[in-house]
């Protein structure tokens, strides 16, 4: 593929560098607990960013700290994440799986990994499971693959939401000139600097004012409580991976009745984050207790559920919607901020979760609709799927298809691991690319190159069938989290 050559290590090879070492005691400050993780982070990290800051190495810790399941197939930093992970159930199986699954739809097989396809396929054998899909940007993930739709009769799987719950995009259109996203270039990556906080852990001094802060969920379950000052102090941040913030070019080429803006182009701003440090908590939280009741053979071991009639299942339920409204709360107080700055309110605002589970009406039941990695499609529901960083994203109208339990993808979809990419993409590659398409990238890294996602185009052809496209989004600025390692290339 053009841009992705194995090369040479770079300066951050060079041997006369000092090697990193890391004590066990920095380990424990910033919250790795006692026991085998402790070295295994050490060894792994002194091995293979020895030539990395402290600072950038404790910095990708505390990602992996904070969302484990999101480095769990990780090819070098997998055997921390491992040890972070909820602990396996009992070796006795009590919950045995269906020996036929249900059947799924699938879209856009030839380009969805067999590990994806073989998770689902055991998702698909639980016996709370009555239907299911697979969007076309699916890779492997933890429990139910990325780009799975699973719908379940009276139970919620935790780790079938995911880690980071509520995950959302959020688009602002403005009737602003689209020139002056290049004439006024400096301004607008300005906006995008200060409006937000990237990076894993981070926040805010203050601590912030919002009606969703004031919550009963926060007084009524206990694993809650503790967590509502962070909460308040990261209300507004924007958290690391491929989370991003970024001005673009909305056109639009023919009126929509649903979306109601009219032809032309438009200035967007375009977010995409979920619910932070409260959202990793509630799902590891009750991840643990799920695999606790719900003992299941060792490689579905997450995919355990909570019934809805149980105490356990309804706290999860309340936290889960909590943190959805949290991580929709975050996105506002970004685009309130920056519309302040602009002197305009959107004539438009586009926002859909794509990391959540919802009640819906399947054959005239009611069942619990996991979308991990999905995009609701509804008919006529709007909701927008991203691309890379430099590759168009697209508002769409969900068509309502019951094959796809009402879904679609949530973006191009990963086709190479972080490590994957940082080991094979230069720098060199990364400039070239973002100066084809003229984007701006302010932080972000390797992990995030557009070389380490699939071909968007190719994954909207794939579910005509789900979305109309009713708009168009080209980035032109692109704010990422630049704190933690988006350097390391190694031979």
């Amino acid at each position: 593929m053009p841009g992705i050559v194995p090369v040479p290590g770079n300066i951050l090879n060079n041997h006369n560098m000092k090697k990193l070492k890391i004590e066990g005691k920095e380990l424990r400050k910033i919250g790795f607990p006692e026991g085998p993780v402790i070295s295994i982070a050490m060894q792994v990290m002194e091995k293979n960013f020895k030539h990395e800051s402290k600072e950038k190495a404790i910095a990708l810790l505390l990602q992996v700290l904070e969302n484990p399941a999101e480095f769990a197939e990780d090819e070098v930093l997998g055997s921390i994440a491992e040890q972070l992970l909820p602990e396996p159930s009992a070796s006795d199986m009590q919950v045995s799986l269906n020996k036929e699954g249900i059947s799924f739809g699938i879209f856009g097989t030839d380009d969805i990994e067999q590990g994806a396809l073989n998770q689902m396929y055991l998702a698909a054998r639980l016996p709370i499971a009555v239907a299911g899909a697979l969007m076309p940007d699916a890779h492997q993930g933890y429990g139910l693959p990325i780009g799975a739709v699973l719908a379940t009769e009276n139970a919620v799987i935790p780790y079938g939401v995911g880690v980071d719950i509520g995950c959302r995009m959020c688009l602002s259109v403005f009737d602003i000139a689209t020139d002056d996203i290049i004439q006024k270039q400096n301004f607008f990556a300005r906006e995008l600097n200060e409006a937000t906080l990237f990076g894993s852990g981070k926040q805010f001094d203050h601590i912030a004012s919002h009606e969703v802060l004031d919550r009963r969920e926060f007084k009524e379950i206990s694993l809650l409580k503790p967590l509502q000052g962070k909460a308040a102090r990261q209300l507004g941040t924007s958290g690391s991976g491929n989370h991003f913030v970024e001005f673009g070019i909305v056109e639009i080429t023919e009126k929509d009745s649903v979306l109601g803006i009219a032809p032309g182009k438009y200035l967007g701003l375009l977010s995409h984050s979920g619910s932070r440090a409260l959202g990793a908590n509630i799902a590891n939280h009750y991840t643990r207790i799920a695999r606790q009741k719900r003992m299941l053979l060792k490689e579905a071991a997450n995919l355990a559920w909570l019934s809805l009639d149980e105490e356990e299942g309804i706290e999860y339920w309340m936290a889960m919607n909590l943190a959805g409204d949290y991580a929709s709360a975050c996105h506002h107080v970004i685009h309130e901020k920056i519309a302040t700055q602009l002197g305009r309110k959107p004539i438009r605002m586009v926002e859909n979760h794509h990391n959540f589970a919802w009640q819906e009406i399947l054959d005239g039941k009611e069942v619990i609709v996991h979308r991990k990695g999905a995009t609701p499609a509804g008919k006529d529901v709007l909701g927008i799927i991203p691309g890379s960083m430099t590759a168009p994203g697209f508002i769409v109208k969900g068509r309502g298809e019951t094959i796809a339990l009402n879904s679609a993808s949530h973006g191009a979809g990963r086709k190479l691991s972080r490590s994957a990419a940082m080991t094979s993409v230069t720098h060199e590659a990364l400039q070239e690319e973002l100066q084809k398409h003229q984007v701006k990238l302010i932080g972000g890294g390797l992990d995030e190159a557009p070389f380490a996602y699939k071909d968007i185009n190719t994954v909207m052809q794939a579910q005509q069938s789900l979305v109309d496209i009713v708009g168009r989004f080209t980035p032109k600025i692109v704010k990422m989290d630049g704190s933690s390692v988006k350097q390391w290339n190694k031979k």
